[in-house]
Formats: structure tokens, sequence, C-alpha cells
């Protein structure tokens, strides 16, 4: 079962912050791996959807032209919203994924601990949605949590197996711990050293 917006709604009522986004080094590391993980300098329009309280979102927007971020839960999207405020060219609003996909294209999507609440329709959805907006030379990167959670619909590696199997990408780049794992895959399956003439 995709897990239901109340569980969210619920965990930031608790607490504003209730991953400790804000204070825990684990996610502020995992945050800069992600970010250093980038194929590119820079990209024209980004989509961050599940952006929680905007932890990920602030270090992504010095990487991008544009970008959008999107969370279920409008607290969450209020401290987003404040959290970069000042930069016009961030956006932060209200949706649901994957029903309430943006319309438009990107040359980056991140998918960072989100593919794991969705049960295989929503899933499936998703990803297929993430693919279709995609441009040609963009770059999708995926990061989730390992371990075992009751909430969860699957793991982690699960949902990097259903983005590898995906038609019309490649893998990047893949980082993986015991906690978590890093991917990024692109349309063009040229390296990094490959993209700047290097090779």
């Amino acid at each position: 079962m995709t897990t239901p917006i109340s569980y969210f709604e619920q965990m930031y009522a608790a607490d504003p912050d209730p991953w400790s986004f804000e204070t825990r080094w684990y996610d502020a590391r995992k945050h800069t791996l992600t970010v250093d993980a980038l194929p590119r300098r820079r990209y024209r329009s980004g989509f961050e959807p599940g952006c929680s309280t905007g932890m990920l979102t602030a270090r992504l927007a010095g990487r991008c032209d544009r970008l959008l971020a999107v969370d279920a839960v409008a607290s969450a999207v209020a401290t987003a919203a404040g959290r970069v405020a000042g930069q016009p060219h961030v956006e932060v609003r209200t949706g649901r994924m994957p029903h309430e996909w943006p319309d438009g294209t990107f040359d980056l999507i991140v998918l960072s601990e989100l593919g794991y609440y969705f049960a295989d329709a929503d899933l499936a959805t998703l990803l297929d949605r993430a693919v279709a907006s995609l441009d040609p030379d963009g770059d999708l990167v995926a990061v989730h949590w390992r371990w075992p959670v009751e909430e969860h619909a699957r793991s982690g590696d699960e949902v990097h197996a259903a983005i590898a199997a995906l038609p019309g990408l490649h893998r990047l780049a893949r980082h993986e711990e015991a906690d978590f794992i890093l991917e990024v895959f692109g349309r063009d399956p040229a390296s990094v050293a490959q993209r700047a003439g290097l090779v």
C-alpha cells in the first residue's frame, strides 16, 4: 500500500523536522554527496518531488537556473519555502506524487528518500512520469535508505532496481553504503569526462 498522506501530516504535526534533517550529520553528509554526484555544473530546470523541509532543496538551488520543489504536506512546504526565500529562481509548492506531477520537462530530477513510500502501481506511475519529463540531456538522481522500515512499501534497493530497469536510462554513477544507495542515471550515457571532452 502507498503510505497515506495522514502518516506524514501526523509526523510533521508532532515535529516540524521529523527526520532531524537540520541537525543530523548523516543527512548533511548524504545531501552533500547527492549534490556532488551531479554530472553537470549547472542545470536549466530541476525538479525535486518530496522536498520535505528543503534542506536538500537549498543545496540544489545553487546548481539550477530554475528549481521546482514539491511536497504533499503544507507545513513542510512552508518550511522549505522559508529556507529558500530570496531565491526567486526556486519555487516550492504543495503537490501529491505521483498524480500531481508538474507539467513541463526538466534536465534534473532528484528522487530523494521518496520511492519506497509507493505501492507498485504508484511507483510505476512516478517513474513513468519522471522518464517522460526528463529532457534528452537530462539526469535522474535517486538516493534511498536501505534499512527496513515498517511504513515503507519496499526497500530502497528495490526502488533502485526498478529505476535501473527503465528503458532509455544509463547508470552514470553508483555510491553504495550499508545505510543508503545513491545513483545517477542519464539519457546520455557519456561520462563526466566524456561530456567535458577529456576522452
